[in-house]
Formats: C-alpha cells, sequence, structure tokens
C-alpha cells in the first residue's frame, strides 16, 4: 500500500541537497543564453524540468541499490546506515519511492511538453535522449559507467537543450561550459563511488573507481577528474573572452579538504558508516554548486558590462 507519511518521507529524502548542483547549472547557462536574447520563461521552465528529473534520478538509484545490494547479506558490513535508511527501517515502501518517481517524471515531461509545443521537434530528441540516460542510469552504474552517463546527461545535453529552448539554436561556447560544469557534476559522483567503494566491491557492483581495483589509486585519480574542470574552464573563458569566470579557480582550497575528507573517510584505520558519509557527499555537492556559482557570477558580470557599453548614456 502506499502511505502519505512513506510519500512525504521519500520527498524528503529526494537529496535535495544536490539540487544546488542543477540550480546553479542551470543558472550558468542561463545567463549564458541572455547574452543571446535568449527567452527567460522558456529557461524556467526547462530549469524546473531538469530539476525534477535529477531528484527522479537519485530516487531511482536508490531503488536499484535496495534491490540489489541488499539482497547479498555481507553487503550490510559495509553499506553506510543512512543509505536508503527510510526503506531499510520501512518508514517507506518501494510502492511509495515508485509513486515519487513517477510524480517527479511526470513534472518533468510536462515541461519537456510545452517546450516541445514552442521550441519545436528538436526538443523532443533531446528530451528523448536526456530520459532514456536518466532512466537507465541504474544499468551504466551497474557496468562501471554511472560518471558516462551523468556526463552526458547532465553537461552538453542539459547545456545546448536549455540554450537551444531559450535560443532556438546551438552553440560551441555553451558546450564548453557544459564540459567544464559537468566535470565538476561527475566529481560528484566520483566521491559518492569512492565512499560506496567497499559496499559496492562486496555487492559485485561495477564502478569506475573499482575498475582501478587499487582503492588507493582511485582516490588519486580525484585529482584527474576535477582537473578537467578546470581545464574546461579556461578554455572556455578563452575562447569566449570571459575571464571573470575564472574566479572558480577559487574553488581549489576548498577541493583540498575535500580530498584530505574522501581520504580519511576512506582508509581502512577511520572507516565509519556513520553521518560522515553524508558530511563528505554534501561537501562534494558544495564545492560543485560553488564552483558554477562563481562562474553565474562571473557571466553575470560580462552580462553587465556589455549592457552598459551597448545602452546609451541619457544625461
Amino acid at each position: 500500500m502506499i502511505s502519505f507519511r512513506g510519500i512525504l518521507t521519500v520527498i524528503k529524502n529526494s537529496r535535495w541537497y544536490s539540487a544546488d548542483m542543477t540550480v546553479f547549472s542551470c543558472l550558468a547557462c542561463f545567463l549564458y543564453a541572455l547574452g543571446d536574447q535568449g527567452c527567460v520563461i522558456n529557461g524556467i521552465i526547462a530549469f524546473v524540468g531538469i530539476l525534477f528529473a535529477h531528484m527522479a534520478t537519485n530516487l531511482y538509484d536508490d531503488y536499484s541499490d535496495y534491490k540489489v545490494l541488499f539482497k547479498n547479506p555481507r553487503a550490510v558490513e559495509f553499506v553506510p546506515d543512512v543509505k536508503c535508511d527510510y526503506l531499510r527501517k520501512n518508514i517507506s515502501s518501494t510502492k511509495d519511492l515508485m509513486f515519487v518517481i513517477v510524480m517527479y517524471c511526470l513534472i518533468a515531461m510536462s515541461a519537456g511538453a510545452f517546450l516541445f509545443y514552442v521550441a519545436g521537434k528538436n526538443v523532443f530528441w533531446l528530451a528523448l535522449a536526456g530520459g532514456i540516460i536518466v532512466l537507465s542510469y541504474p544499468v551504466f552504474s551497474r557496468v562501471g559507467l554511472s560518471e558516462i552517463a551523468v556526463g552526458l546527461a547532465f553537461g552538453p545535453l542539459l547545456f545546448e537543450g536549455m540554450y537551444f529552448v531559450m535560443t532556438g539554436g546551438f552553440s560551441w561556447g555553451v558546450f564548453l561550459l557544459g564540459l567544464a560544469v559537468v566535470m565538476f557534476t561527475v566529481g560528484v559522483m566520483y566521491v559518492h563511488t569512492l565512499l560506496d567503494y567497499e559496499s559496492d566491491n562486496s555487492s559485485g557492483k561495477k564502478t569506475l573507481a573499482l575498475r582501478f581495483n587499487n582503492k588507493d589509486l582511485a582516490v588519486k585519480l580525484f585529482w584527474v577528474v576535477y582537473g578537467f574542470g578546470y581545464l574546461f574552464l579556461l578554455i572556455f573563458a578563452i575562447v569566449e573572452k570571459k575571464y571573470f569566470c575564472l574566479s572558480a579557480f577559487f574553488t581549489l582550497p576548498f577541493l583540498v579538504g575535500l580530498y584530505r575528507s574522501v581520504g580519511k573517510y576512506s582508509s581502512p584505520e577511520n572507516y565509519m558508516r556513520d553521518e560522515s558519509y553524508l558530511a563528505v557527499l554534501k561537501g562534494s555537492a558544495k564545492v560543485m554548486a560553488l564552483f558554477t556559482f562563481l562562474i553565474s557570477a562571473g557571466l553575470f558580470v560580462h552580462l553587465l558590462i556589455n549592457y552598459f557599453l551597448t545602452e546609451p548614456i541619457v544625461i
């Protein structure tokens, strides 16, 4: 049976703290598109659809983990206490969970339908590709390609899609911007797999971190993932001449702190299954949000400069 309490609990556990990633990613794309006379209403509606698609992905990942991981009794030895706790404690049922997932998907699809009506058939193909990737995320995850799925759905596809519904065209500039932002989004997912290294390994789940067969090496490759984010941002700033966006490099000290937290959590002598798991995961989301916020702030400054340079001064 579906229960009202169970549904509310699922909504609460949609990992809304990760919404910062979607909010600021969309904001960066929104501001970039505004510079090309993009439509504000279409941008807002696209944001709503993307946000609920993101939350649906979070919950579908929980559903997949609950169904797959806990078939193996050994997994419980390593799974953090907070992971899927609302299902494990029977506060919510899998029916409650699927009900909320369907509701989130319907909201996202409604936003897509409106944008299809006002922006044309290309929206359908973009939304279809995004929807397939979102719903196939657990499958990608089980074969160690979850980061690729996220990179496709929340990187160039998201940015080009939002840019298209606002301007009616595509842009190499927004493609580069999407690559820069998505590497930090992928970084959040990679941190997640590092935190779940033991539980994923015991349950036979495949992740990018596990493919290296060496946890110490997997932790060090943290810098490769985030390094590409800084590299793509530098290329974007030079190509587009939007140098204020380089203020996002000020996130580097926070990234150093996150790396240390991941290393401390993951070390055998400090391995924990408590709230520190969520603290590290939330920290990765906050670093990504700050990175994208600073990019957005830079884009906003460029918008203001362009506005005052092009508008006549009335005395």
